[in-house]
C-alpha cells in the first residue's frame, strides 16, 4: 500500500508512519517544516497542496490520513481570549487543511483500488461532550467531523471510504503529560481502525479502540 500521512513529523503521525514502514508499506509523510525524508506540506496553502499532488504525479494513494492539526486555545479566558486570528488559523489548519489535502489528492485516491481516507478529529467534536472551554478547537474538530461525514456521502459512489476518528487523549505535546494513553497505544489502535474501514463503515465516527462515538 501507499499511505500518505499529513503531520508525520511528531506524535501520532510519526508513530503511524513508523509502523506502516515497518510493515513494508510505502509511506509519504509530510510536515509544514520537513525533516529527514518528509515532504513539505502546509495544509493551509493551496499551492503547497498542489505541489504535493504534482510530486506524487499519477501515483495511487491507498490511504490518506489527515492528521495535521493544531490546538492553540488551551486555557484562554472567555472574557479576553479566543482572538479572531486564532479562530482563522485553527480553522485553516484543522478544517480547510483537511479539505485541501483530500481535494488535491483525489486523482491519486481514484487511481487506487478501494482507497480510504482517515480524518483525525476528536471526541471534543461531539455535541455530547460540551464541558465548556477550548471553543476554537472544539468547533474546528466538529467541523472536520461534519466535513468527513459529507465527503463519505459524496465519495461513496466511487468506492472511496471515509472514516473519522478520535485518537484518544494521548500523551503528546498537544495532549499533555496527564493524558490517558501513550502514543504507541493510539497509533496501534488507529491502524486497526483504518484496516477495518470499508464501504459498509464509511462515514463512521469511532474511537481509537474501536467504539462508535456519538456525533
Amino acid at each position: 500500500m501507499h499511505i500518505v500521512i499529513t503531520g508525520a513529523n511528531r506524535g501520532i503521525g510519526h508513530a503511524m508512519a513508523d509502523r506502516y514502514r515497518a510493515a513494508g508499506h510505502q509511506v509519504t509523510g509530510t510536515a509544514r517544516v520537513p525533516v529527514d525524508d518528509l515532504l513539505a506540506l502546509d495544509v493551509t496553502d493551496p499551492v503547497s497542496c498542489a505541489n504535493l499532488a504534482e510530486h506524487l504525479a499519477d501515483r495511487p494513494v491507498d490511504l490518506l490520513i489527515c492528521n495535521a492539526g493544531i490546538y492553540p486555545d488551551k486555557g484562554q479566558p472567555l472574557d479576553t481570549g479566543y482572538p479572531a486570528a486564532m479562530w482563522a488559523e485553527t480553522f485553516a489548519t484543522n478544517v480547510t487543511g483537511v479539505f485541501l489535502s483530500i481535494q488535491s489528492l483525489l486523482p491519486n485516491l481514484r487511481a487506487a483500488q478501494g482507497a480510504k481516507i482517515a480524518i483525525i478529529s476528536s471526541q471534543m467534536a461531539s455535541h455530547t461532550r460540551a464541558p465548556g472551554g477550548s471553543y476554537i478547537y472544539r468547533a474546528s474538530k466538529a467541523a472536520a467531523l461534519n466535513l468527513g461525514r459529507n465527503l463519505a456521502a459524496d465519495l461513496a459512489p466511487e468506492g472511496i471510504a471515509v472514516g473519522i476518528y478520535h485518537p484518544g487523549w494521548v500523551r503528546t505535546d498537544m495532549g499533555g503529560d496527564a493524558a490517558e494513553i501513550s502514543v504507541d497505544q493510539a497509533a496501534d489502535g488507529l491502524l486497526d481502525r483504518f484496516a477495518a474501514l470499508d464501504m459498509t463503515a464509511t462515514g463512521c465516527f469511532q474511537t481509537w479502540d474501536g467504539h462508535d462515538h456519538a456525533y
